[in-house]
């Protein structure tokens, strides 16, 4: 072999390692981005519940401040029809502006009640959508109810046989510890290649005074 076939079996071995490095870190990049997406999406799902829980909450509180308003124009109304007729004619019927009155207090209160069924349906709905956690508050909880470190695979298989019906992801799930890790909300070890997760004690131990300080409180 010449000296110039070696030269060039070596820079075409280079290339190759290089190119083959290059490809690794792309792969990493590509799957950490994902994972980055995922809990982007996970993150708006949650912010757009929230939305819609606040904005069911805020018609039903809106819807009964019209009722009470309703009745009060409805009580006004009704003690103003007797006088429009004395205006108008100079012999008014006397019998017409009482069953006038009479008509428009027995066909006010029903608008009032409507509004209120719907608010209280209204109010019925948001308490029952607000009663989901999100999934950082899962994972959150249930770390905290661990004694012993747990992985990201782990977490993951425990919270969907807990619940099965939000296709709960690893990938998900080990970019959410992450985000609690850098928040300081959980702690991250090591063993070997392995990446274990335990919750953070400044956040257990609050949660664990709470019921404590109701109890001393009552």
């Amino acid at each position: 072999m010449t000296e110039s076939q070696t030269r060039t079996t070596e820079l075409t071995s280079q290339y190759i390692a290089q190119v083959t490095g290059d490809l690794e870190r792309n792969t990493k990049e590509q799957d950490r981005i994902a994972a980055d997406i995922e809990a982007l999406q996970e993150q708006l799902r949650a912010l757009q519940h929230d939305h819609a829980v606040l904005v069911t909450m805020q018609e039903a509180l809106g819807g009964a401040r019209p009722a009470a308003e309703a009745d009060t124009a409805a009580e006004a109304d009704t003690a103003a029809v007797p006088a429009v007729p004395h205006q108008a004619s100079p012999a008014p019927r006397p019998g017409k502006p009482k069953k006038a009155a009479a008509g428009a207090k027995k066909a006010a209160p029903p608008k009032p009640a409507a509004k209120s069924s719907s608010a209280k349906s209204s109010s019925a709905k948001a308490s029952k959508t607000a009663a989901k956690p999100s999934l950082v508050d899962l994972i959150r909880g249930h770390l905290e109810q661990q004694s012993e470190p747990r992985s990201a695979a782990e977490v993951t298989t425990a919270l969907t046989q807990a619940h099965p019906d939000r296709g709960i992801k690893t990938t998900v799930v080990r970019t959410t510890l992450e985000n609690l890790v850098a928040k300081s909300h959980a702690h991250r070890t090591k063993q070997g290649s392995s990446v274990f997760y335990t919750a953070s004690a400044a956040v257990a131990e609050p949660a664990a005074a709470g019921p404590q300080q109701e109890a001393a409180a009552g």
